[in-house]
Parts: C-alpha cells; sequence; structure tokens
C-alpha cells in the first residue's frame, strides 16, 4: 500500500476494533454478564481465526463467520451511533456527514456489520474508506465508503484517534449512568 492506503487502512482497523474490541464486548457484559462477554470474546476469536475462507476450515469457518456477524450486529450499529455522536464533540469532525455517510454507505461494505463504524468515521473525517486494495498480489475491488478525500494521511490517523477517544468516552459515561440508575432500583 501507498501511504494514503495505509492511513486508510488504520482508520477503518481503528474504527471496526471499536466496535468489535470495545463495544460490542462491553454491551454483551451488561446485557449478560461476565460470561456472556467471555463467550462473545470466544466467538469473536473462534472468526478471526478460522473464519476466513481455507479449504481446510470452510465449513466451520463459515459457522464462525455467521455466528460472529449475528453477535457483532448491535454492537456495530452502536458503534456507529457513538462514532456520529463523538463527531459532534471532537474539534474538526462533523456529526451531520458522520451520520449521513453511515446511513448511506454502511451496507455497501462486504461485511454486514464493518461498515457502521467505518463509514460513520469516514464522514466524520471527510475521507473516504476502503476502496480497490491489493492483498499479496491480488487486486481487490472494494467499495468507498464516504465521498471525502481518497488522499488520507498520518494527520487523518491522528484525527481518528481523538474521535475514537471522545467516542470511548461517551461510552463509559453511557455505562456509568446506566449503573447508577441500575444500582438505585
Amino acid at each position: 500500500l501507498d501511504e494514503s492506503g495505509i492511513a486508510r487502512a488504520a482508520i477503518e482497523s481503528l474504527a471496526e476494533n471499536f466496535s468489535d474490541g470495545v463495544v460490542s464486548p462491553v454491551l454483551w457484559i451488561g446485557l449478560t454478564g461476565l460470561t456472556g462477554g467471555a463467550v462473545y470474546k470466544a466467538i469473536n476469536t473462534a472468526d478471526s481465526m478460522i473464519g476466513h475462507r481455507s479449504e481446510r476450515y470452510e465449513d466451520f469457518g463459515r459457522a464462525a463467520a455467521k455466528l460472529d456477524d449475528a453477535v457483532n450486529l448491535p454492537g456495530s450499529r452502536l458503534s456507529g451511533v457513538l462514532l456520529v455522536c463523538a463527531a459532534g464533540l471532537t474539534g474538526g469532525a462533523s456529526a451531520p456527514r458522520a451520520s449521513r455517510t453511515m446511513c448511506r454507505d454502511a451496507d455497501k461494505h462486504a461485511s454486514p456489520n464493518a461498515g457502521y463504524p467505518e463509514a460513520a468515521m469516514a464522514g466524520a473525517l471527510g475521507v473516504a474508506l476502503g476502496g480497490p486494495r491489493t492483498y499479496a498480489g491480488s487486486q481487490f475491488v472494494g467499495t468507498w465508503l464516504g465521498d471525502g478525500r481518497r488522499d488520507a494521511a498520518a494527520k487523518d490517523i491522528r484525527a481518528a484517534l481523538r474521535l475514537y477517544a471522545t467516542a470511548d468516552a461517551l461510552l463509559v459515561a453511557a455505562v456509568a449512568i446506566i449503573a447508577a440508575i441500575t444500582a438505585t432500583m
């Protein structure tokens, strides 16, 4: 990848991992306790390890991938919403553009879940994510998410990290409010 491709890949990874690695585990722990959180992480890890297509693990990998898609569905949407809200609180980001881009482009992603946080991030930052790329010498035709600049740079990674930190703070605040409310019941 060139510099722009590396920057886009870093931002895409940050957005998707906000969903899979932060929001979804918090959501499942909140709904089902530590056991549910552990089950979620086992499913997510199985998808990471064997969910890709290979002859050896095709059937088992497909099951892991589909189960991971199902358990990440609520967290991915919540991640997108948190990023939209965070864009309203983060200098240089745009909440209206994040919302518009997420609603318009999330379903264009090959993953049923990754498109929500990635499209929200793209819109918030005014960059285009995804698009065509090369993996191991093979060309992959990806759809663009967002209609912003395609020439992402290191400054955009820093902006994405600021947006991520704000979205994390919103998630922590929401958990604290829910915990305080349930403690008084």
